[in-house]
């Protein structure tokens, strides 16, 4: 196995990990892990990462189900048109983007470089807020949810097509979304975006497949680590407070964004 090769499965299990450990953030690492280390091409990695996304939510999302934290309604009412937009946008928008988008005298703006540099830009809002951090909620769930449907169906949209596009879970964005618009308390908002991450990711990834050469003995060994280190994390949850970690997570987010930035751009 060649060193760039077993870093790249030691990336897969540092996602895992911090998936784990701080319940979310870890699928941000999984495209640039997939484009700097493995040299896969951004739009490849893009629909690998909705897999290995989608299936390690899909582990969490059960764990909080058994614990009866997943709002069903909830996630149903908020995936509709987010899985529909994100299989509409692997399977129609990204295909559509011209290999080359524009060119100066001194730069070129081709596919690849214009979806990092957005999975960059989302990567900053992700840092953003995981250094913020959440306030903790304990309400009740109240008995009758009066949903915002047209709100819900726009954060859905907005949510599916930046998850198809860059393939990242996009939880900072649905969270508060499930709070604000669903009234969720937090603990249950977190448990439920998992549910509606893993769904969409998912089914985002079919759009993929007729798009997309997908080396399933790789995809399945890389995902298969990153769910391992999901239960590691989780049993370290143990002896290390999580929450104290996701500050000093969300900054090496942020300097992670800025270097895809730099890299892309100017180095």
């Amino acid at each position: 196995m060649e060193l760039f090769e077993l870093l790249g499965y030691l990336g897969a299990l540092i996602i895992g990990l911090v998936l784990g450990l701080i319940g979310g953030g870890g699928s941000v690492l999984t495209v640039p892990i997939l484009v700097y280390i493995l040299n896969i091409n951004p739009v490849t990695a893009t629909a690998y990462s909705l897999f290995v996304v989608g299936t390690s939510a899909l582990v969490g999302a059960v764990r909080n189900a058994q614990k009866g934290m997943v709002d069903f309604r909830t996630a149903i009412v908020f995936a509709i048109p987010a899985l529909t937009t994100v299989f509409l946008t692997r399977k129609f928008l990204v295909p559509a983007i011209p290999d080359v988008i524009f060119t100066t005298e001194t730069f070129t703006l081709t596919k690849d470089i214009a979806i990092m540099i957005f999975f960059a830009i989302i990567m900053l809002l992700a840092s953003y807020s995981m250094i913020k951090g959440r306030k903790e909620d304990n309400e009740k769930v109240p008995e009758k949810v009066n949903y915002n449907y047209p709100m819900i169906v726009i954060e859905g949209i907005v949510v599916g097509v930046l998850t198809g596009i860059v393939g990242a879970g996009g939880g900072f964005l649905i969270i508060p979304a499930l709070v604000l618009l669903a009234k969720l308390p937090m603990k249950k908002a977190v448990a439920t975006s998992l549910l509606i991450i893993a769904i969409k990711s998912l089914i985002g990834f079919l759009g993929d497949l007729d798009n997309v050469s997908i080396d399933w003995t790789f995809l399945l060994i890389f995902s298969g680590i990153s769910i391992g280190g999901i239960f590691i994390g989780i049993y370290l949850n143990n002896f290390i407070d999580g929450k104290k970690l996701k500050k000093g997570f969300g900054w090496f987010v942020l300097i992670m964004g800025v270097y895809i930035v730099l890299k892309e751009t100017i180095l």
